[in-house]
C-alpha cells in the first residue's frame, strides 16, 4: 500500500514537471521566433555593414599579425625592422572553378554565413565580436580559395550554431539518470535557463524596452559606420 501511494506521488510529480516543461518550451519558442524577426528586420537594413565590419576585423588581425612576423624575422636576421608604407597582402591563386551558378551558390552562402556567425550581432559588445573574428576568418578562407562542399558544410556548421557554441545547455546523461523524475527536473532547469538567457539577450529586450524598437536601427548603423571608420584606419596604419 505504502509503495503504492509512493509511486502515486512519483507520478503525479512528473505530470507536474511535464506541464511545466511544456510551459517554458513554448515561452522560449515564442521569446526566440520575436527575437529571430526582429534581427531579421534589422539585418536587412545592416547586411552590407555587418559583412564590411567583420571582414575588416579579419585583414587587421592577419595584418597586425604579419607585422609582429616579420618584425620577429628581421630581429632574428640582426636587421633593423623598417615599416613599409604598403603592405602587400598575400593573395592565394584564384578558384579553378569559375561556373556561373557555383559563384551565385558560393556567395549567397558566404554571406548568410557571415550574418549569423556572431552569437549576438547587435550587442554592441566589442568583446562578443571579437569572439567571432576565428570563425569569420575561416569562412573568407573558404569563400576565397575552399571548395564549394566546403564552403556548403561550413556554412551548415555556422547556420547550426555549433560554430559558436559554448556550453551544452541540454542534459548529457540524461539517458543515464536511473530516475524520470530527476531527468525532467534537470530538463526544466536547463530550459529556464535558456528562456532567461534569451530575455535577456540585448535585441529581446530592445523590442520589449523600448518606446520604438525601430529606432535601435540608427543606433546600430552609427555604431558600425564608426567601427569601419576605425578598422579602416588601423589597417592603413598597420
Amino acid at each position: 500500500m505504502e509503495e503504492n501511494s509512493l509511486i502515486h506521488i512519483n507520478l503525479e510529480k512528473q505530470r507536474l514537471l511535464k506541464e511545466k516543461i511544456e510551459e517554458a518550451t513554448q515561452e522560449l519558442e515564442l521569446v526566440q521566433q520575436e527575437t529571430f524577426q526582429f534581427e531579421s528586420i534589422l539585418r536587412s537594413h545592416l547586411s552590407d555593414l555587418i559583412i564590411e565590419e567583420q571582414e575588416l576585423s579579419v585583414l587587421y588581425k592577419e595584418l597586425k599579425k604579419a607585422k609582429k612576423l616579420k618584425r620577429l624575422q628581421q630581429k632574428q636576421k640582426g636587421k633593423k625592422f623598417k615599416v613599409s608604407r604598403e603592405v602587400k597582402i598575400q593573395q592565394k591563386e584564384p578558384l579553378k572553378t569559375k561556373d556561373p551558378e557555383d559563384e551565385k551558390e558560393r556567395k549567397t552562402l558566404y554571406r548568410e554565413a557571415m550574418l549569423f556567425s556572431h552569437p549576438d550581432k547587435f550587442s554592441l559588445d566589442h568583446e562578443k565580436i571579437e569572439l567571432a573574428t576565428e570563425v569569420t576568418a575561416k569562412l573568407i578562407e573558404l569563400y576565397k580559395n575552399g571548395a564549394l562542399q566546403e564552403l556548403k558544410l561550413f556554412h551548415l556548421h555556422i547556420m547550426s550554431g555549433n560554430a559558436l557554441a559554448g556550453d551544452n545547455l541540454l542534459p548529457t546523461t540524461s539517458l543515464e539518470l536511473a530516475q524520470k523524475d530527476k531527468y525532467l527536473e534537470n530538463k526544466l532547469k536547463d530550459l529556464l535557463e535558456q528562456l532567461q538567457a534569451a530575455k535577456n539577450k540585448h535585441t529581446y529586450k530592445v523590442l520589449k524596452e523600448y518606446k520604438d524598437p525601430m529606432s535601435f536601427l540608427q543606433e546600430l548603423k552609427e555604431y558600425y559606420d564608426d567601427r569601419i571608420f576605425k578598422l579602416k584606419k588601423r589597417t592603413r596604419k598597420a
